[in-house]
């Protein structure tokens, strides 16, 4: 930034003392003020009529508006929303676009997302650092930020063996953690309800997020079990606790849930559990998508994991072995039944002839028992599902957590990929009254900088990289549904990435200014 003679305010009225004094820089060297609007500076604290300084990608000035102040570009942003760009902890963009084609996460910045995490579930990339190379050629709509995941690690080292690792097994997977954590990554991802991950035991998972900690990083798993298919919904987030405790870093449990009608209810007790350990002493997060329909495959919701061991065909072969067949159908169909039943599987992808019916609805077609019709669809490739297993109460319980962010876990054929904080904001603020506004705006700002190590992000606040959404209050909300899952949302009038536009008066910019982030961690702890 151009050195320029300082100011510092020092007559602030009491409202202003709830936000960050700013600094400011002399504003004919400003490239934007956004002035007018209804700021939201993050913290949680209500909006104020305000303006915002932008100069070099980050804000240089937030406080009351002066008719002294000019920039190169003045937005006017009456009847708007001012707040941080939102942060989503758990996504999977690094898988969208292709391999190696540029990635304008159009349906996030429409959701006025400026920056995601990505590598959660355990599938974090192993070659972190030549990933976030990659990104930064790549050309991205947000920012990115990922996890060394796991899955992967586990996978490169052991297959899909369903066993414990040899002591030079587990010290290539430290290694492998370390190195990433070396490179950039936030942390360590878990799928423990997927295999390979759902094959190791919680020490095995303690000793690579001890790797994790001492790199400052975070923990971050979709739980063993979110209903009751083995271990349970408690004993599942007890085992997140038990990995925080012996670890010694924060743990964040992915997209929160009491998942199938035999563990509705418990969110009162998983939301003890949390805040018991939280007050004695270990950080527990978590984040949520404001949906019924969780999303997945119908590999992962049904079939055991048992049957997993050694990989896909592995898996095929035994659904021909009569002993084994019996047994895989017998559980899937309990599967099945914990979900909902066979009404409450949407098929979102693969073949035309499944592809927005229900499991029932095409098992009828097939004229044949639902397994079987899951066990066709299966050896046919798989199909990703939305699975309508929550219900609201509990939604609600945990979304009013202050410890509980926004989040989406985006996939394809849900409507949460390309709508999540819309419609959150449209359903659980608007019309629920469960949220306040600011509520919703700090749970999706600086809960999620603050809780996964981002610095600099997540508030309005002078020195702060300049990622910031205007939208329309009025207009906000989401478009997308689970019929056609992949309309964008409306109501953002401009979003900044990185002081830059995304997008600017509703429209959806060329230029791709996200960043590829690197978790700062300059010192290593013994």
């Amino acid at each position: 930034m151009t050195p320029v003679r300082l100011l510092r305010f020092v007559s602030l009225t009491c409202v202003w003392c709830a936000m960050t004094m700013s600094t400011v820089v002399n504003a004919a060297e400003w490239d934007y003020l956004i002035t007018g609007g209804l700021v939201f500076d993050g913290s949680g604290t209500e909006g104020v009529r305000a303006s915002v300084g932008v100069e070099d990608g980050r804000i240089v000035y937030v406080g009351p508006a002066d008719a002294s102040h000019t920039a190169g570009v003045v937005v006017d942003a009456h009847g708007l929303v001012v707040a941080p760009g939102f942060i989503d902890p758990h996504t999977h963009a690094l898988a969208l676009g292709g391999e190696d084609g540029p990635l304008p996460l159009t349906n996030y910045i429409t959701q006025g997302v400026s920056t995601v995490f990505s590598g959660n579930d355990g599938g974090g990339p192993v070659d972190v650092e030549g990933v976030l190379t990659r990104l930064d050629g790549r050309g991205l709509g947000a920012n990115m930020a990922l996890y060394i995941g796991h899955g992967s690690a586990r996978r490169k080292v052991m297959g899909m063996n369903a066993r414990a690792p040899s002591m030079d097994e587990l010290g290539a997977m430290e290694a492998l953690v370390a190195g990433a954590m070396q490179s950039g990554a936030f942390g360590l991802s878990t799928g423990l309800f997927y295999a390979p991950g759902s094959f190791a035991k919680t020490d095995e998972v303690v000793a690579l997020a001890r790797v994790a900690a001492r790199h400052g990083g975070i923990y971050d798993s979709h739980i063993r079990d979110e209903s009751n298919y083995g271990i349970g919904l408690l004993a599942a987030v007890d085992e997140v606790i038990e990995v925080g405790r012996k670890a010694g870093l924060p743990v964040h449990i992915s997209h929160i849930k009491a998942l199938g009608v035999d563990v509705w209810g418990l969110s009162a007790e998983v939301i003890a559990h949390v805040n018991a350990a939280r007050a004695a002493g270990v950080r527990v997060s978590a984040d949520q998508y404001p949906w019924r329909a969780s999303g997945t495959s119908i590999t992962a919701s049904l079939v055991p994991r048992w049957a997993m061991a050694g990989g896909r065909e592995a898996m095929l072969a035994r659904f021909d072995v009569p002993e084994q067949a019996d047994r895989i159908r017998a559980e899937m169909r309990e599967n099945m039944r914990r979900r909902g039943g066979a009404s409450s599987l949407l098929l979102t992808s693969g073949k035309d002839e499944w592809r927005g019916m229900t499991l029932e609805t095409y098992a009828r077609k097939r004229e044949e028992d639902p397994i079987e019709t899951a066990l066709h669809v299966i050896r046919a490739g798989d199909a990703s599902v939305a699975s309508f297993n929550m219900n609201e109460d509990d939604i609600k319980a945990f979304m009013v957590q202050p410890w509980v962010m926004t989040g989406s876990d985006g996939s394809g054929g849900h409507p949460r990929l390309y709508a999540s904080f819309p419609r959150k904001h449209q359903k659980y603020v608007v019309e629920d009254a469960v949220l306040t506004l600011s509520q919703f705006i700090a749970r999706s700002t600086s809960l999620p900088a603050e809780t996964l190590g981002l610095e600099s992000r997540g508030r309005l606040q002078a020195g702060y990289h300049a990622d910031i959404v205007l939208f329309d209050p009025e207009t906000y909300a989401p478009r997308a549904t689970f019929e056609e899952p992949t309309l964008l949302s409306d109501g953002v009038q401009y979003l900044f990435v990185g002081g830059r536009p995304a997008i600017w008066q509703g429209q959806v910019q060329e230029g791709l200014h996200g960043k590829a982030l690197r978790k700062n961690s300059q010192q290593v702890q013994e």
